[in-house]
C-alpha cells in the first residue's frame, strides 16, 4: 500500500502541468503497469482536487493541493507531504 501511495504520488506531480485546466473531464496515464483515471477540479477557495482510481485493484485516491501541500488519501492510506519543486526541463534542439 505505501508503494502504491508513493507512485501515485510521484506520477501525480510529475504531471502537474496537466492539472492547470480548471475541468472536471476524466483523464487517464499509465505508469509501472497501473493505469490511473482521475478528474482534476479547482474550488472556490483555490485548491486543487484529484479524485480517481488506480487499476487494477480499484484503489481511490482523493488529494487536495493547496498553499505547497497536498493532503488527502490514497489506498486507505492518509498522506500530507510538500508539493515538489519542478525542475526545469532541458530539451535538446538541432
Amino acid at each position: 500500500m505505501t508503494r502504491f501511495t508513493i507512485a501515485l504520488a510521484a506520477t501525480l506531480f510529475a504531471a502537474a502541468p496537466a492539472f492547470a485546466a480548471n475541468n472536471a473531464d476524466s483523464r487517464s496515464f499509465t505508469r509501472d503497469g497501473v493505469t490511473y483515471v482521475y478528474t482534476s477540479t479547482t474550488t472556490k477557495g483555490g485548491a486543487q482536487v484529484l479524485e480517481g482510481v488506480a487499476k487494477p485493484g480499484n484503489q481511490s485516491f482523493r488529494l487536495v493541493v493547496r498553499n505547497g501541500w497536498v493532503d488527502g488519501n490514497a489506498a486507505g492510506t492518509r498522506v500530507s507531504f510538500r508539493v515538489p519543486k519542478v525542475s526545469k526541463v532541458q530539451v535538446a534542439s538541432r
